[in-house]
């Protein structure tokens, strides 16, 4: 039966892991990954969970399975950390969250969610969004469109082309929006405009469902779940999908959160039993490790307050990135306006190359990026910014 099987051609992401890794220059910058660098190149452990892990394993007792919610104090701290204390919502008692293996295994939660309560549904994301959110949903059954968002000659947002789209969708649909750091074109909505959009949402009855994977890399850990909590409040439901891979680094070990919003109690505690049904079906129980870290660190007064400070410090390293970038490749003389890279935010952002800029800047300059030429700004640093701005010019003039 096998044999009848094709080769898949490789994820450009993992392709350009792959040609990276196996080029032998020394000045080789990989602009692909996303995951978040230090100014050395590295990905390094935070220092919240180390301190964390050392408390873990010096109480841990047993490595059994956890009951279908997962870690507990974890699905709790991370309901405040979308949600806020003062939500009305939680306060109420409607609102549920599940742990999951990091934020894609809590998106396939979703469509297989939204799929069990709308099988004809169909699931509307930006125009452009995740890559992997074209794959997750389908491979759950659900049809895709897409809807406006991004606009590629000046690098903005489509606002008004979006809101004509978004004014189109009903009940029954289910529409991805990025709560921050929107990959991978870094572009977001501002608060007026997400008012407006969640206005829309609660008149037209549509589904939101946010993919909240960057929150504290846009402005800051409460301010940007501000489209999280007007969704809330304005929503009867609400799906919210959360990663602690980049805010906590914790990459590899997988810790993630699905959080719905019902309209009482008891129909929370419905969808609950529903989660659980659908996850016992496909993965049966999450890990333990990484929900059980992040529950020390939002537990504890002291490593909350270094974690906060930490993921502060990745944000404002990335905003001033982009920062030199914008004034270094001004100085340059590169004949093109890239000051749009300090008006986004998070670590992705197009550089509006063509296909053949990002393939030279590849084959002579061993600098990856994917096709799109989008690129983590988090991978620059001072030892490779003028190398890349150098090549850069190169391909955009000669």
């Amino acid at each position: 039966m096998l044999d009848h099987l094709k080769a898949i051609p490789p994820d450009p992401i993992l392709g350009i892991i792959t040609a990276f890794s196996k080029d032998t220059n020394p000045r080789k910058i990989d602009l692909g990954i996303g995951v978040y660098r230090d100014e050395n190149g590295d990905t390094p452990l935070l220092r919240c969970v180390v301190e964390a892990e050392k408390q873990l394993m010096s109480c841990q007792t047993t490595k059994t399975y956890l009951g279908p919610a997962g870690v507990t104090g974890f699905n709790s701290a991370i309901s405040r950390l979308a949600f806020g204390t003062g939500s009305e919502a939680l306060a109420e008692g409607r609102i549920r969250t599940v742990h999951t293996p990091g934020g894609t295994g809590a998106l396939r939660v979703a469509a297989d969610l939204v799929k069990a309560a709308n099988p004809a549904g169909t699931v509307w994301a930006s125009d452009p969004t995740w890559p992997n959110h074209l794959a997750i949903f389908p491979a759950a059954g659900l049809a895709m469109e897409s809807y406006p968002y991004f606009d590629r000659v000046n690098s903005s947002l489509r606002f008004e082309d979006m809101m004509d789209a978004l004014s189109q969708r009903r009940p029954g649909d289910t529409v991805l929006f990025h709560a921050c750091c929107h990959n991978p074109c870094g572009v977001s909505p501002d608060e007026n405009q997400w008012v407006a959009i969640t206005d829309l949402a609660a008149e037209k009855g549509f589904l939101p469902l946010i993919d909240m994977a960057y929150q504290g890399f846009e402005r800051g850990l409460e301010e940007d779940n501000f489209a999280v909590r007007e969704f809330t409040r304005k929503c009867p439901e609400v799906i919210v999908t959360t990663s602690c891979s980049k805010n906590f680094a914790v990459y590899r070990d997988r810790a993630g959160a699905i959080s719905i919003v019902a309209g009482t109690q008891q129909k929370a505690d419905d969808v609950e039993s529903v989660i659980n049904a659908l996850t016992r079906k496909n993965y049966s129980m999450a890990p333990a490790h990484a929900p059980a870290v992040v529950d020390i660190i939002l537990h504890s007064e002291e490593l909350s307050s270094l974690w906060r400070e930490e993921v502060a410090g990745m944000r404002n390293r990335i905003n001033g990135l982009r920062a030199t970038l914008v004034e270094k490749i001004r100085e340059s003389g590169v004949p093109r306006d890239f000051s749009f890279l300090q008006r986004q935010s998070g670590m992705f952002s197009f550089l509006g190359l063509s296909v053949e800029q990002v393939q030279r800047l590849r084959e002579e300059f061993s600098i990856y990026t994917v096709d799109s030429a989008r690129a983590n700004i988090a991978s620059f640093n001072s030892g490779n910014l003028d190398y890349f701005v150098a090549a850069l010019r190169t391909v955009l003039t000669n």
